[in-house]
């Protein structure tokens, strides 16, 4: 069998049931915590910080899953490959879409990218707030309340410098920039799942939730 054959071959591939149980309740478990954080809670507050590391969790599992998980669960089954993903695309486009027995291509590059700016915003979550739990940045802002002065404004060192500060501001905004292009990015995500499902002829939303793929 040539490479073209060996190519249709994999895209011809369907598995019954692709997405473990894992895969699903971490999807939208991030999805839900990025909906609340990002619309719902108020930045900084306790509940804000209570969805926050409930996602460090969520994704840490995921992650952890991605190297001993089933197969179609593993990075190795997704690997990122833009110039993949662009030929994808123009496929797509053509109206000549395939399956794949894990992340196509395209939503592959996708995923890595939505992990990326999730990393980039837990980590500048966590620098901003020195890891400190939500229960002990609570006590700690009614210590403040009360007229006890703890270090909160740059939680990273013992004492508030104008250095200190300086990298915590930055944190922040870096930790903004990442929110917003996760929504972004998320929304992106969303309309390509649709304009794929109309492409493949079935509904690629319901596998993430039921697990099975059911054929048309």
């Amino acid at each position: 069998m040539d490479t073209a054959d060996e190519k249709a071959a994999e895209g011809a591939v369907q598995p019954p049931n692709p997405w473990d149980p894992l895969v699903r309740i971490s999807h939208w478990a991030i999805a839900a915590a990025v909906i609340t954080n990002g619309f719902i809670t108020k930045p900084g507050s306790t509940a804000h910080l209570w969805v926050g590391w409930a996602v460090i969790g969520v994704f840490a599992s995921r992650l952890i899953w991605g190297v001993v998980g089933p197969a179609e669960a593993r990075f190795n089954a997704f690997p990122p490959s833009p110039a993949a993903a662009v030929r994808h695309i123009g496929n797509l486009l053509r109206g000549g879409a395939r399956e794949y027995p894990s992340h196509n291509p395209a939503g592959a590059i996708m995923v890595y990218a939505l992990w990326a700016c999730l990393t980039l915003v837990t980590a500048t979550g966590l620098f901003m707030t020195d890891g400190k739990s939500p229960t002990t940045i609570a006590e700690d802002r009614a210590a403040v309340a009360a007229g006890n002065w703890p270090v909160l404004v740059n939680p990273c060192s013992e004492s508030n410098d104008g250095e200190s500060q300086f990298y915590t501001r930055v944190a922040g905004e870096v930790h903004e920039l990442a929110a917003n292009l996760l929504l972004v990015l998320a929304t992106v995500h969303v309309g390509g799942v649709f304009v794929e499902s109309r492409a493949l002829g079935r509904n690629l939303i319901r596998p993430m939730i039921a697990g099975k793929r059911r054929r048309n």
